[in-house]
């Protein structure tokens, strides 16, 4: 290689390593300014930003937001950052869990698409808008109608991580003009972190007091439960379903399911070791039937959770899926429980199933209509 060679790559060098720390600079410009963060309790998966100028930055992940008011000017050197520019009046919503959020502050109307179909939907006012037209389904989130969106003048699509399995999907959205705000509400441990979601979403729409009175409400039924928790008198739970492959599925114990029974004042059964996983493990995993029936048998409460193969009613339906059940303890003191199709996607009820959840532990149900997402097998 020549000195000449040399040279040259040594200039393109320093030439890329000014570049880079302008963008840098120009990048920080827009949140240099900051004069507070938006407050949050529970939600550890977002973050706010406030600027002096109006705008607010949003953190998810690695991705970084700069919101802009209506009557603001974008800021220069935000090369960095996704521009979302209010009013957002039109947004595409394939995260199914927020819809409940937008509903919870009036915000339906701001709503105009979805990746899931009415027949899917467990929320009345969802089914209702969508009978009227005020919301259209543009098919799956993996294979949504680009053309639709394209037409739609929508502001932002908002996906759940599933997106990440069909990445060209986002990206088709953004060759649009659609900014993409993937949320991850899903990796919050605290159940009302999930719903703290709420914050964000009345912010980008202009209804953050909204978000935040509501809030505040669900917060302090949660409060009077926490403070009511008797840790010596706590009953054991397991919340399951059975496959149809023969499997049954469960929560791992750092999921937020696993969270509100504990919260509840209930004690989640299946703990890190005996799954021989992280404590701090999300979501749910397949056991077999056997290995299930050696660590629930004995368990206080059992809960089936009906949003995949559905809702059962009573306790044969139970002894239908595995004639193992009989010898469970809750089977034989008629304490299971069945969850109501409605629990996921009313992502607001975390308060309102804790409190359900609570009432179990505590022997303080007297009927089927003192509960809002739980039912006992009769």
């Amino acid at each position: 290689m020549t000195n000449k060679i040399i040279s040259k790559i040594f200039f393109v060098f320093v030439i890329c390593v000014l570049f880079c720390g302008c963008a840098t600079e120009r990048g920080e410009k827009a949140i240099s300014d900051t004069v507070g963060s938006m407050e949050l309790t529970y939600a550890t998966q977002f973050s706010v930003d406030y600027c002096k100028d109006g705008c607010s930055v949003i953190h998810i992940a690695d991705d970084d937001f700069l919101l802009v008011p209506e009557n603001v000017d974008i800021p220069q050197g935000t090369d960095n950052m996704t521009i979302l520019k209010q009013p957002i009046n039109s947004v595409y919503l394939a995260a199914s869990s927020a819809m409940d959020l937008f509903d919870a502050i009036g915000g339906i109307n701001f709503v105009k698409m979805t990746s899931t179909d009415i027949d899917d939907w467990s929320l009345a006012n969802i089914k209702n808008a969508m009978n009227d037209g005020k919301i259209d389904y543009i098919g799956k989130y993996n294979s949504p109608d680009y053309e639709m969106l394209a037409e739609s003048e929508c502001n932002i699509a908002i996906e759940s991580t599933m997106i990440y399995h069909s990445p060209k999907v986002k990206e088709e959205i953004e060759l649009i003009g659609i900014p993409v705000m993937v949320e991850r509400s899903s990796y919050e441990e605290h159940p009302l972190g999930r719903m703290e979601w709420i914050k964000l979403y009345g912010m980008l729409i202009g209804k953050e007091d909204d978000a935040q009175r509501y809030f505040e409400e669900k917060e302090a039924l949660f409060k009077k439960i926490e403070n009511n928790v008797d840790d010596s008198k706590r009953k054991t739970a397991a919340f399951f379903y059975l496959s149809s492959n023969g499997y049954v599925n469960i929560r791992k114990p750092g999921d937020y399911v696993s969270n509100m029974i504990k919260l509840a004042g209930g004690e989640y059964i299946f703990s890190a070791d005996k799954l021989n996983i992280e404590e701090n493990a999300l979501s749910t995993m397949n056991i077999q039937m056997e290995d299930f029936y050696m660590t629930a048998k004995d368990a206080d409460v059992l809960i089936y959770n009906s949003t995949i193969e559905g809702e059962i009613d009573t306790a044969e339906q139970l002894l239908e899926k595995s004639e193992l059940f009989a010898d469970f303890k809750a089977v034989k003191t008629g304490n299971v429980w069945c969850s109501e199709k409605n629990m996921f996607q009313q992502t607001t009820g975390a308060a309102d199933m804790i409190n359900d959840l609570n009432m179990i532990f505590t022997d303080k149900v007297g009927n089927r209509q003192e509960l809002t997402y739980l039912h006992r097998l009769r």
